[in-house]
C-alpha cells in the first residue's frame, strides 16, 4: 500500500475558537489502539468535550468521542477512554508551568491524519467571559459586512 502524504483532517472543535482566547498551540501523536484507527479513517470523531490534563508526568486527552469500529469484535475501545499525548519533554514542561496558572486550560482544535499518523493539535487556553464572546461576534460579523460592501462596489 502506498503511503499516506499531506494532512487530512477528522475532526474540528470550531466551539473552542469561540469559548476561549487561544495562546500556544502544539501538536501531539495519539497512543491508539487498532480499532481506534480503523474508526478514524471512517472519518468519524467528536472533539467537542474534549479536553486534557495532567496526571502524573504525562498529559491525557480525556473527553474525546471516537465510536467504536463497526466491523470489530470483542476487542472494540471504549468510545470515551483516556488516550495518552505523546509530545517532547520540554513541550511537555511549557504546557505544565503554563497551566498551573489561574484559568488555563488545554483545548484539542483538531484531530487529522499527518502522513499516515493520527495526530491531535491541542493549544493552551484561557477561557472567555460572555462579553468576549459578544465582542468577538460582532466583530467577525461586522468583517463580513464590510467585505460585502466591497464585494459590492467592486462588481459595479
Amino acid at each position: 500500500m502506498a503511503k499516506e502524504r499531506g494532512r487530512s483532517v477528522i475532526a474540528s472543535n470550531r466551539k473552542a475558537r469561540h469559548d476561549y482566547h487561544i495562546e500556544d498551540v502544539f501538536e501531539a501523536g495519539l497512543a491508539l489502539t487498532g480499532t481506534e484507527v480503523k474508526a478514524l479513517r471512517m472519518g468519524r470523531a467528536s472533539l467537542v468535550d474534549g479536553f486534557a490534563h495532567f496526571s502524573g508526568n504525562e498529559l491525557w486527552l480525556e473527553g474525546v468521542h471516537i465510536p467504536e469500529y463497526l466491523n470489530g469484535t470483542w476487542t472494540n475501545h471504549a468510545p470515551r477512554r483516556r488516550r495518552k499525548l505523546l509530545l517532547h519533554r520540554e513541550e511537555l514542561e511549557k504546557i505544565a508551568t503554563k497551566t498551573r496558572e489561574r484559568g488555563r486550560t488545554v483545548v484539542p482544535l483538531q484531530l487529522y491524519f499527518k502522513d499516515g499518523r493520527a495526530k491531535v493539535e491541542i493549544a493552551l487556553a484561557t477561557g472567555k467571559r460572555e462579553y468576549d464572546k459578544r465582542q468577538s461576534l460582532r466583530e467577525r460579523q461586522d468583517r463580513r459586512e464590510a467585505d460585502r460592501a466591497i464585494g459590492h462596489r467592486e462588481n459595479r
